[in-house]
């Protein structure tokens, strides 16, 4: 698995593409029970190279009920984005994750983790690839859908204070979703 995340860190495939530079963001273990599989860095997560350093960090372990110490360990969480590297600003907000991590890195990461019991699909671009067909028309459909994707998959949105919208339209996420979530990282934590 070091070896593994060596060559993740070093990666200079999409670097024409990346005006902030290039630098990978990655955290995994072969014990890991858990992965989480985001978007890509934000500009914060960029310059700190901590995954899930910022606000949508914070809602994200409020979410699932764990304090950073879990969070960032490798043993129990692997935080795993489609895109490795912060793509940049565009128009509406960051730019969609590079397309080339996910196919080049993704499937190498998951085999060295057979602890795992659960995938975290945050976001759109996470739901696309590993539930293809299988998702909903929308995310929120999906979201609202969650059981359907069960054991292997937990779709939910990205916890980004941009989406506080999205939640108060929601509510039922709050009230339904995430006490399930809640329930399932219990379990898993065990």
């Amino acid at each position: 698995m070091e070896e593994l995340l060596c060559q993740i860190r070093n990666c200079r495939v999409c670097e024409a593409y990346l005006p902030d530079g290039v630098r990978p963001v990655v955290a995994a273990g072969t014990e890991s029970k858990l992965i989480i599989i985001g978007q890509a860095p934000g500009r914060i997560v960029h310059q700190t190279g901590i995954p899930w350093n910022d606000k949508s960090g914070d809602t994200l372990r409020k979410w699932l009920d764990i304090d950073k110490t879990d969070f960032y360990n490798p043993d129990l969480v692997a935080l795993v984005p489609m895109g490795f590297c912060y793509p940049g600003t565009g128009k509406h907000g960051d730019l969609p994750p590079r397309p080339e991590c996910a196919p080049l890195w993704h499937q190498q990461l998951i085999t060295q983790m057979p602890k795992a019991k659960l995938t975290l699909l945050i976001g759109q671009y996470a739901q696309n690839y590993y539930l293809g067909n299988n998702a909903e028309k929308t995310l929120t459909a999906t979201v609202r859908n969650f059981k359907n994707y069960l054991p292997n998959y937990f779709p939910l949105p990205h916890p980004s204070p941009r989406n506080n919208i999205w939640m108060a339209k929601n509510e039922w996420f709050a009230q339904e979703v995430l006490p399930e979530l809640k329930a399932e990282i219990t379990q898993i934590f065990r």
